[in-house]
């Protein structure tokens, strides 16, 4: 005979089964992948392919030939649309990425297949969530064939920078010895930010990004008019540097000076004007710079930046910054300050020090130039405009020449 069991222990043996239930299902969905956002950034250096995901992504990869192709699958995961709209973000123009294809392989994997135009060096890493990014899955593909007829060290340096190897205080490394004319002043540019890294944003979701570099190619073209000056970029396209690289690219050019370009952010719109700022050793000359060199030298690892690069020894390069670059510093700051105050509101009417990590090159006169407040609504009207860009960049053009004649030899 079978034994009868009470109502009220019946109803709780249900609870205790349902809210077993109802726990494995969390569990199993908390610990299931979800692709929430895809990216891809081509660029004449490289191309980098981000997979933004609500949790930590375990991959395996594979370069395979005929055609070539480089194979990676993501457990854990199955494919969204979100993973499927990757498809359609590759340009003609990739140098590259012919193009993806991506498929759910099995129950637990999905395959990503990039197929290639070039034999390339990929670099994948992942990188924790930062500011309003999730886990991020980053794919870098870099060329094998180097282009032995372009005198840009970029290719070579981030190369070395993936390996670990610019943590060195030694000029930095590069394929061909850069050739200098001594009648001629090298000026490197550096529009900061790009790529995976937007910068600070308007609100009228104007990118820093964006603007300064338009301000940065505006200089440039009036420099490159001048006949005692010779200029180079950091970058001329949307794609992310770190900012170890930005300053060995300036050395590796055998740089007289380097201009940081940006447009500034607070948390009150109210705040507007014009800055520039030099290196400091000695902690920051305000709370306002200080503050402000903590959120650019966050864009590493905003942009995304491998562990393995991520060598800087901060303590060393500051004791090797020599006085004669400091003190030129100072007055290439205040030169171009001096030219600013004619186009807008200066912010504060002397030049500032702070921590910056992009200009603590200890052989290269460097300076952070922070031609507005983009986050003020007026100044972020007045950054998009070729007017107000051409300003600016006239007013750094006179600020440097003005360097040159001052600066101590």
């Amino acid at each position: 005979m079978p034994t009868s069991i009470n109502p009220t222990r019946r109803l709780l043996i249900k609870g205790i089964a349902a809210v077993c239930l109802l726990s494995a299902t969390r569990v199993g969905f908390a610990a299931q992948a979800q692709m929430v956002a895809v990216r891809v950034w081509p660029s004449s250096t490289y191309t980098r392919v981000t997979l933004e995901s609500n949790i930590l992504l375990s991959y395996k990869q594979y370069m395979l030939t005929n055609p070539r192709r480089l194979v990676i699958d993501i457990d854990n995961l199955y494919l969204n649309s979100v993973f499927r709209g990757i498809t359609t973000l590759v340009k003609a123009e990739d140098p590259y990425i012919k193009l993806i294809r991506v498929g759910q392989f099995n129950t637990k994997t999905v395959r990503l297949v990039i197929e290639l135009k070039q034999d390339v060096n990929p670099n994948l890493f992942t990188l924790k969530p930062i500011s309003e990014f999730k886990n991020r899955l980053v794919i870098d593909l870099y060329p094998v064939q180097k282009n032995v007829a372009d005198e840009d060290p970029l290719v070579a340096l981030l190369e070395e920078f993936n390996k670990g190897s610019l943590d060195d205080n030694d000029p930095a490394v590069v394929n061909q010895p850069i050739v200098k004319d001594r009648n001629k002043i090298v000026v490197v540019l550096d529009p900061g930010h790009g790529g995976e890294d937007p910068g600070a944003i308007g609100y009228y979701k104007t990118r820093e990004k964006d603007v300064v570099l338009q301000i940065a190619r505006r200089l440039r073209d009036l420099l490159v008019k001048e006949k005692n000056i010779t200029v180079h970029m950091t970058r001329d396209e949307d794609v992310f540097l770190p900012l170890r690289v930005r300053v060995e690219k300036a050395r590796a050019l055998r740089a007289d000076l380097f201009i940081s370009i940006h447009a500034d952010a607070f948390t009150k719109r109210n705040v507007k004007g014009s800055s520039v700022f030099a290196l400091s050793t000695k902690g920051a000359s305000s709370s306002a710079a200080n503050y402000l060199a903590q959120t650019q030298n966050e864009a590493d690892e905003i942009g995304g930046v491998s562990r393995s690069g991520d060598h800087y020894l901060d303590h060393t390069i500051l004791d090797l910054v020599q006085t004669i670059t400091k003190s030129n510093s100072m007055v290439l700051g205040s030169t171009v300050l001096n030219k600013m105050k004619h186009v807008n509101t200066l912010h504060n009417s002397r030049v500032e020090t702070a921590g910056f990590a992009v200009l603590k090159a200890p052989d290269v006169p460097s300076i952070l130039v922070e031609t507005a407040f983009i986050s003020n609504l007026n100044e972020e009207k007045k950054l998009k405009t070729a007017a107000f860009q051409n300003q600016i960049a006239k007013a750094m053009l006179d600020g440097i020449k003005e360097y040159v004649k001052l600066r101590k030899n």
